[in-house]
């Protein structure tokens, strides 16, 4: 199957889903719209309740989206631990618990030959941010199950 999907590189590794995207957010933001100009135009109580009905779709959108890209975060950040207790030298695993949960998505993309070095220059101050350690990754270790 990987022989089927296109290389992940930094340029190519954010996901848009469709679905959520390009449906589901921008109708229940312009149902939003929608109701809140028709309560202007015609004012009533159930108007009001319409522009309430519509927030409400629009905030389960929203949260159901976060609570998925959280649920994926907290995994990725077990598996990234797991991964460097493995993977880096004995001496450092005192200080994995020092990454924070940002460090750890952005390694999930770094290949294993290189993440002890990354490691080490998170740990040392080096490189602070995910955008930088996604840059760093010079074998880029593709994830295609993302939410």
């Amino acid at each position: 199957m990987a022989d089927e999907l296109p290389e992940q590189t930094y340029a190519s590794h954010r996901r848009l889903h469709p679905l959520y995207h390009f449906f589901i957010a921008p109708i229940t933001f312009a149902n939003v719209i929608f109701a809140v100009v028709a309560a202007f135009r015609y004012p009533s109580r159930a108007a009001v309740w319409q522009v309430i009905m519509a927030l409400a779709i629009f905030a389960i959108a929203v949260v159901v989206r976060t609570y998925s890209l959280r649920v994926q975060d907290r995994l990725i950040r077990l598996e990234e631990r797991l991964r460097l207790q493995r993977l880096l030298p004995a001496e450092m695993h005192g200080r994995i618990d020092d990454l924070r949960t940002s460090h750890l998505i952005a390694m999930r993309f770094c290949h294993d030959d290189e993440v002890c070095e990354l490691a080490k220059a998170i740990l040392d101050g080096e490189v602070k941010t995910a955008d930088e350690i996604k840059k760093r990754i010079r074998t880029w270790r593709p994830d295609w199950l993302r939410v």
